[in-house]
Order: C-alpha cells, then structure tokens, then sequence
C-alpha cells in the first residue's frame, strides 16, 4: 500500500504542475525551451546521485545503459517534445484522450520485459480503472464528440495522422521509461541515481531540439524563478515519490496508481482556478479510486 500511495502523491505533485506550466505556456514561451530548463535544473539537482555509483561505473552493463537512455532520453526527453507537438495537429482533447492508452503500453512491456505475470483479474479492474480515468476525462470526450459532429477531417487528415503518431510516440516513450526504471530499480540502482541518470540523458538528448537564438531568454525575470519552483514541485519532488513507489511496486501496479494524475490535474484546477467539476467526474474519480485498492490489496 505504501507504494502506491507514493505514487499518487507523485501524482498530485504533477497536477499542481499545470498551475505553473500552461500560464507559460500560453503567454508564447516555447515549450521546448521549459522542458530544457527543467532538465539543466533537475541534472544539477539530481547529479550528486551519480557520486555512489562512481564505483560501479565498470560494472554497469549495456543493457543499463540503453535503459537509462530509455528512461532519460526517450522517456523525459523525446516523448515530452513529441506531446507537446502533437497539440500543434490534433484537438487538445483528443491528444489528452490517446494519452489514457499508457497503462495499456506499460501492461504490455511489463509482461515482454520485465516477466510481469498478467492474471485474469488484474486486467478486469485495470478496465475498471481507464473506465473511472475516461469519466473524468469525460468532458474532453464531450468536446471530441462535438469536433467529430462539425470537422470530421480534423481527425482524419493528414495533418491529424502527425499527432496521432506524435502522441504514440509520447505513450510509448512515457510507458516505457516506467518499466525501464523499474528494470533500473530491480538491477540494484537507487531512486537518486535513476533520477540523475534520468535528466542528465535527457538533457543531452534536448540539445538539438533547443533553438539557440534570443527565444531561449525567456520575456521576464520572475519567470525564471516560476520554472524553479515547478521543478522542485513537479520534478523533484513528485518524481523522488514516484521512484520510491516504484522500487516497491510492480511496473503494471505503478502505471495504475499513474492514472490518478489527470484527476488531481481536475482538483488542482478547481481548488485554485475554480473550474468546476462534474458529477461523472467526481463517479470516475471514485471508480479510480475502488479499482487502485483492489489491485493493491489483493496484489495482482
């Protein structure tokens, strides 16, 4: 149970994230630019976790090191670029929407990579689970019904076929840096060093992605100061939980308690913007709730 309420706490952590995110987002800041940043930040943070494994630098293995690539930069660095290009061709409900097909990504890499056993039950309270995670996405499937209903060609041209495989990338990439880091976790490495591992492959891999002109100064000084405190609540912070849960739970149990980030992204917003939530909203955040305990409790 303590790992999966980690998780969960990493995953308030990160709904706080778009109080911060979006605001910057939306004033014209390229994203690429903040996700850059996060990484310089995080990689200084976390670079004091690669000191104890200096000793083991001879005995890490090839497989370790394509794991933390996958983790780092597939998972932190190409897949967060790829998700925030994909809005550019596809209606930001359906991109939010594809993104619910994670823990469907993490099960199966779970079972071809790490050997996870997949039971019978596990996988009907998984479906409980994405039932209780699209209800309270339940008013983005509204507005996919109302896009579908007046431009159907905005999801099935060839401009919506890049986001579709943008967001695939940005699924596959997410899914898998969680089973590669619980590989990490499983071949001995601490939390701290999976994390500095982590940001500073991810930083390199951001490199080329960056444009090296004047955008990189960002329009005022204090929003400096808003990346810092988004990178010790949403990276540091939420990220030092969600690796402690994941030492402790299985890959396919942690991508479950990962599902209670987009509802705490709801309860964020509605706390402190005061956007209201819905009664679906509230039965799928519930139904999130009775299928993450019965996957914990009974251990699948």
């Amino acid at each position: 149970m303590a790992g999966t309420l980690l998780v969960i706490l990493a995953s308030l952590f990160w709904g706080m994230d778009s109080l911060i995110r979006y605001p910057l987002v939306e004033r014209g800041i390229n994203p690429v630019t903040i996700v850059f940043y996060e990484h310089c930040i995080l990689s200084l943070i976390f670079s004091l976790g690669l000191i104890p494994q200096i000793k083991r630098l001879g005995e890490i293995k090839l497989v370790d090191l394509l794991s933390f690539f996958i983790v780092g930069g597939f998972g932190s660095a190409v897949a967060t670029v790829a998700f925030t290009e994909s809005f550019q061709f596809l209606n930001p409900s359906l991109v939010i929407l594809l993104q619910k097909l994670q823990p469907i990504v993490v099960i199966l890499l779970a079972s071809i990579v790490l050997k996870e056993e997949i039971q019978k039950p596990f996988l009907i309270w998984t479906a409980v689970c994405l039932i209780g995670g699209l209800l309270v996405s339940s008013p983005d499937i509204e507005r996919f019904y109302q896009l579908i209903l007046i431009d159907m060609n905005a999801v099935t041209s060839d401009v919506a076929v890049k986001g579709y495989g943008l967001v695939g990338i940005s699924v596959l990439g997410w899914g898998a840096a969680t089973v590669f880091g619980k590989r990490l976790s499983m071949a001995g490495f601490e939390p701290k060093s999976i994390m500095a591992g982590r940001f500073f492959t991810g930083l390199l891999v951001l490199i080329p992605f960056v444009q090296w002109d004047r955008n990189m100064i960002l329009p005022q000084g204090s929003d400096y100061l808003k990346i810092l405190v988004m990178v010790i609540i949403s990276g540091a912070l939420a990220m030092w939980f969600y690796y402690q849960g994941l030492k402790r739970l299985s890959a396919k149990t942690t991508a479950i308690a990962e599902m209670f980030f987009p509802f705490f992204a709801i309860i964020v917003n509605w706390v402190f913007l005061g956007k209201q939530l819905t009664e679906l909203q509230l039965i799928g955040g519930a139904i999130l709730i009775v299928g993450s305990l019965v996957i914990q409790l009974k251990k699948y």
